[in-house]
Formats: structure tokens, sequence, C-alpha cells
């Protein structure tokens, strides 16, 4: 193990030393263009005219100044142009245009450059992930945009690379390995760039690894420092700037338990901000190795910086403070969700502040001088794991059924781990003293495991639940229940007052992110296939587009010239569609069409016609299965196959619907795909590590048998007729309470 770390590090240390003796060392600065981006247009934003960041400044409130498009004309918005994207997975990426050029991510981490007003494509770059490593991304092979500063754009890849390009040509200029690569690291996050340096975290922590957040020289990819996010599981400190830290915090977690040896999770997957007035860094951490609180850390203490937000010295990555969400966490209620920093009048005083809606169902507004709890309210109806806050402790007011590692019952969890609000962005508008959060209302039930198959394993999440006995039921009317019960809604939340001012219902969860502009406006694309605005004050819906797709990313806008421009991606992917299976209900069947959309007043283009997903009933093979073979391959599916092909083998309308393949009816192509790896290039590995052929085909007859199931009984109870991509925009019912 340690012979794996020293061989990273001396590779890193390689390519660092490598990148200072080339030119590429050298500032890449210029009055325009990415040349200009420093600390002090990242501070501001400047005037609205560029994007310049994922989100818009060092305050990410996604909140852009501009007012030529506004709550008075946007009913004009059209089309200019779009572009369509090579990979039909997830596409979270938000863009960041600078003088004119757009520069965006897609899956496998791939990043290119347009020019921002016509749509021409400059340039493009491919890092070469193995699609081997797909299988350790817990949620899609996404990427959610670069950081730039200096003439250089930084992504981090899937693999674990950090890499910096010349924003010019799309060139390589360094590269350097912030994971050790033999273990199930990823990075989907965008990086941050803060005085001088490139801050990046990771994730992983469904598969078992330790969280921590690395900073590099923005110039030559020299490692700054770096912080561990949860204490060392072999007691002996890392030499590294959190050592301080994880010394005070290694009381909070057992003397044993399953953290040892899975490295206790705590990622820093997504939210990583600097505090320009304070001069802090605020890092969003994840959830626990495994989820499971009493497997973990045998039921014992808070666990350290899980679920928490830890503020940061940014030159040398001292801790500042901290404030935990979700004390012993083990629900997978991560604290990665975007924060969106300011200040408001709280009881009459001016507070810094800090906002935050995580998974867990609460928003949260803490005093960003010292990590006090200021307010937590829900957000969502329905939150049933805890009923509050104590104001005075800080911590939550919890539901004892909560922690089924202590009752031995199952617990049906509003919200689950997909989230009250997942990854997409949240949105502050100063102006209307709003949050507009993208939540959702989605259940699921947490089951201690149930057998060895629950135990950690070579391939798979290993989470200590039993996910197998965790689907779906053979019941009818539970499932219409749960897609009904699936929703979503745009809530726009008053933190001072710790209440909704007002709300808009969607049928479907897993809608896109929000961006606000002074013009009195919100943005938002839907799971179903539009992108709406509204009205920031008060909700009403006064533009909605058809994409013919469904939109999870959120926007930016910008200027060229004396035109004000939105832009957007579209395209379906994420934790949910791969994972969620009938529950998706009417966004199962919407296209998958990824695009890159750029819109203005008066925009004329026009977009191509989409096909709805194929959902008439298939020739299913005969269903020969015993109902023991039918119980075995549910649990195997439950353990290895659910987490991409969705619970029960519902699909998601992004990887193959099993229920629908082919391959059912082969048991040798069956084979070839799951034990010998045929489509290992394609990113679906072999599972040999953990399979048996005999289970492979146990996997095949209970798919077969589930399928027969759902024509049966679930004929027609997801379908939807999506809007026509490109059509006059119909009258559609606001929703808003």
């Amino acid at each position: 193990m340690r012979l794996g770390y020293a061989l990273v590090a001396a590779l890193a240390l390689t390519a660092c030393k490598a990148a200072t003796t080339t030119e590429n060392a050298a500032d890449r600065s210029a009055a325009t263009g990415v040349g200009k981006v420093d600390g002090a247009l990242l501070t501001t934003g400047g005037d609205g005219r560029d994007w310049a960041m994922a989100g818009f400044n060092y305050q990410e409130q996604r909140f852009s100044p501009l007012t030529q498009i506004n709550a008075g004309n946007v009913g004009q918005l059209g089309l200019v142009w779009y572009a369509d994207m090579p990979d039909a997975r997830g596409q979270e990426a938000t863009p960041v245009v600078i003088d004119g050029k757009l520069f965006v991510t897609g899956p496998w981490s791939k990043v290119f450059a347009y020019d921002a007003g016509t749509g021409q494509k400059l340039w493009e770059f491919d890092p070469g992930v193995d699609k081997a490593k797909g299988v350790e991304a817990c949620c899609d092979v996404v990427n959610r945009g670069v950081a730039a500063w200096k003439g250089r754009l930084y992504v981090g890849t899937i693999d674990g690379r950090l890499i910096a390009l010349d924003a010019a040509t799309g060139k390589q200029d360094w590269s350097v390995q912030t994971t050790d690569n033999s273990k199930p690291y990823t990075i989907t996050g965008a990086p941050r760039v803060v005085k001088g340096m490139v801050v990046i975290g990771n994730g992983g922590a469904e598969f078992g690894v330790r969280g921590y957040v690395t900073a590099y020289d923005a110039g030559t990819g020299a490692k700054k420092w770096r912080f561990y996010t949860v204490p060392n599981p072999t007691g002996a400190p890392d030499g590294e700037a959190s050592d301080a830290a994880m010394a005070k915090v290694a009381p909070t977690w057992s003397e044993n338990g399953q953290w040892k040896q899975s490295g206790g999770g705590g990622t820093v997957w997504d939210s990583i901000v600097y505090d320009a007035e304070l001069d802090q860094l605020y890092l969003g951490v994840g959830n626990g190795s495994p989820w499971n609180h009493g497997l973990r850390s045998e039921g014992k203490g808070d666990n350290l910086f899980l679920s928490s937000i830890v503020a940061l010295k940014p030159d040398t990555g001292e801790y500042v403070w901290h404030y935990q969400e979700t004390p012993g966490e083990t629900w997978d209620f991560t604290a990665t969700q975007p924060i969106n920093l300011a200040t408001l009048n709280i009881g009459g005083k001016q507070r810094r502040v800090l906002m935050q809606a995580p998974k867990n169902g609460f928003f949260y507004v803490v005093d960003r001088t010292n990590g006090k709890l200021i307010n937590a309210g829900q957000f969502i109806p329905g939150v049933n794991w805890a009923s509050g806050y104590d104001l005075k402790t800080g911590r939550p007011i919890e539901n004892p059924e909560a922690r089924y590692y202590k009752t031995g019952k199952p617990f049906v969890a509003v919200p689950s781990a997909i989230a009250a609000h997942n990854w997409q962005p949240m949105s502050f508008n100063p102006q209307a003293g709003l949050a507009y959060i993208p939540a959702q209302i989605v259940g699921s039930a947490y089951l201690n495991p149930s057998s060895d198959l629950d135990q950690a394993k070579p391939l798979g999440f290993n989470v200590g639940q039993d996910l197998g006995n965790a689907m779906y039921p053979r019941d009818p009317a539970a499932v219409k229940q749960a897609i009904a019960g699936a929703t979503g809604r745009l809530v726009a939340w008053d933190p001072v007052a710790n209440k909704a001012r007002w709300t808009v219902d969607y049928p479907t969860p897993w809608n896109g992110g929000t961006m606000t502009t002074a013009g009195n406006l919100v943005f938002q694309g839907t799971a179903l296939g539009e992108f709406r605005a509204y009205a920031a004050d008060t909700g009403k819906q006064l533009f909605t587009y058809p994409v013919g797709t469904g939109i999870m990313a959120g926007a930016a806008t910008f200027m060229i010239g004396n035109d004000q421009y939105v832009a957007v991606l579209a395209g379906r992917g994420g934790a949910l569609p791969l994972s969620i299976g009938y529950a998706i209900g009417k966004a199962r069947d919407v296209p998958n069409v990824p695009r890159l959309l750029v819109f203005k007043l008066g925009g004329t283009a026009k977009l191509p016609g989409t096909t709805p997903q194929d959902s008439t009933p298939v020739n299913l093979p005969e269903n020969k299965a015993t109902p023991q073979q039918v119980a075995q391959g549910q649990a195997l599916f439950g353990r290895y196959c659910q987490v991409c092909h969705g619970a029960s083998a519902g699909g998601g309308g992004v990887l193959p619907n099993l229920q629908r393949s082919a391959t059912l009816s082969d048991p040798d192509t069956w084979k070839a795909i799951l034990i010998d790896g045929m489509l290992k290039d394609r990113g679906m590995v072999s599972f040999a590590k953990v399979l048996t052929p005999q289970q492979a085909q146990l996997i095949r007859l209970y798919v077969i048998d589930e399928a027969h199931w759902a024509q049966k009984n679930l004929a027609g109870a997801t379908k939807v007729v999506t809007p026509r991509p490109g059509a006059a925009a119909s009258p559609v019912p606001t929703g808003v309470r």
C-alpha cells in the first residue's frame, strides 16, 4: 500500500518537474480572452459580459447583473445556434464564456471550445480516459466544467488527472495525477483557481476511498498542500496540512469498524468555494464509506468531517472551522451540494453567510466568520429523518427510527440518497433576496445487510446496505405509487425568513440547475424537455422552449457586442436516471439527445426533431426460471447492476434498458458481456471478479422474469409524449404556490 502511494507521488513529482522546465511554466496572460482572468475578475465577475467561472464569480451565486433579457421581453427569446455533443451520457457542465469564446465539458472529461456568437467549433480536447474507469464512477461519467486562469483552462478527469490546457489552442500544458488510480477514485467536479492555485477534490466513497482536497500551482502543476477530510485509518500522520485537524477529529471515529478498510469516505466531489472577503476556502464534504454508520464506525461518534462544511486558509490548507450538517451520517446525505455566499440582514444585523441546500432536505444559513448555524429549514415536504434543528447546538432533532442499523428494521426515508437537492446548481438573487433550489421529493428504503453479498466487494457499490431487497416490490399499486410520488419542485427560498416564498411543481424529479439575473429572471431546464424562465420575485412562468430532451445542467449568460445570450447544455444522465428504475416516471421515454443550446432575443434557429425512446412491448424469451432462481438473480442484480441499469431493471433511458435487450435470449452473448468483458471498451467491464458464469445467468433469468411482470402490470405507467423541439411554446400551467 505504501509502495503504491510512493509511486503515485513520485510520478506526480516527475510530471511537475517536467512542467517547470518547459515554456508551459510561464503565465499565458494577456489583456483579452482567458489571459485576462485573474483574482480581480473572479472576485467581482466584472460587468456581466463574461461568465468566467462555473458559478459566475467567487460568491458562486450564479447571479448575473445583465438586464437586456428581462421579465418584460424574455418571451421573445429564441435559439441562435446549437451544437450536437458526441456522448449521450450525463451533460452536467455550466459553460464558461470569456470574450466571446465558450468553453464546456462533456462526459469522459472532454473539453470543447466554440465561438459563442456563431457556434463554430474552435477546438476539442479528449484526455483519452480508459472507458473501464466508468464502472468506478458512482453517478455517470460526467464532468461539471472547467476553471479559467491567466490563459489556461483546467479540467479534472474521471481517472483522477488534473490537466492544464492552453485556452487558445486546447493543447495540454501540463497534467498531474491527483489520485491513486489503482483505487476507485474519480473526478467529476469543476476545479477552482484561488490565489494562483488550482484546487481539486475527488469522488469514490460509494466504493471505498478516503477523501481529500489538493491545491496545485496553476502555472506548473506543483503540489502546494493537501487536506484530508477524515482521519488516517492507520492512525499515523500524513505529513499534510490536515494533520492538526485530523488529530482533533480522530476521537469522533470508532477504534474499529469498516472505515479502517474502506478509508471512511468524505470525498469532496463538487462544492469548493473561495471567500474573497474573508480569505477562506470552503469545502463541501461528502458521505461516509460505507454509508451504514453501524458498520462504518460501529454506530459510534459524529465521524467528522463527513457531511460537513469545512473552512480552510487557502494559502496553506490549514483548518479554520467546520459545521457538520448530519452527524453520524448514515443515509448518503452529502454536504457537497452548491454553496452560495452572501451578506444578509438578519435580526437587524449584516451577517456574512453561506447558504446550502444539501441532500438531507434542510436549507442551511451559516455564519461564515465562525461556522455557527443561523437557520435550518425544511425545503421539501415529508422530511422524516429529522424534525428540525436545535439552533443552540446546531444539531438535528433526529427520528430514532431513521437509524435502521440500531432498530434492525427497514426505514423508508424522505429524502433518499438521490437527495432533496443533488448537484444541480442552486442560485441566489440578491435583489429578490431568494435562493432557487432545483429540489425533488424521492424516497427509498434503507436496510441492514442480510447476507455476505452485501459486504465489500472488488466491484460495485460498497455501502453497507441490502440493495437487492430495497428494490421495488412485485406490487403494481406500490410501483405506480412510487412513480406518482417521485416528483420535482423549483423552490424559491427566503434565507432570512427561513421559508419558501413560491414553488413550482414538476411531475418528475431530476430537473435542471438554476441561473438568475438582474432582469428579474430565473432560468431552469426540465427533465421532460423544456427550457424555462420564471419571474424571480413571483415565480410566474414567462418563457418555455421545447428542446426535445431533458436538461440537468445550469445555464450561463453573457454579452457579445450589444447582445445578451443564454447558453445551456441539454442531455440526460447522472445518478437518478441510471439507478431509480420505474420511479423515473414520465422522463423514462424522453429522448437523450446531448446538445449545447444558445439563445438570444429574436433568435430564429430551429432544432431537428427527436424520436421518443421506444417503449412498445418487446417479444420476450420464455420465462423458465424457478422462484429460487429469480430470488437469487434479484439479489445479484440489486448488488451489482441496479446503480447503472435501474432498480428492478426498470431502466432510465440513458444506459441500455435490460428488459428490452436482445441478449436476454442469448445466454452466450450475455456471458460474453458480463463475464468475458466483450463491451469493456464501451465502459461495460467484466464482472468475473465478483460473479461466476452461473450467477451471471441467474441475473439474466431474473431480468426476463421482471420484464414479463412489468409488461403485464405496468404497461403505459410511464409513457409520455414530450414537446416537439423547436415547436411554438404552448401555455403551460405555472404551478406556482
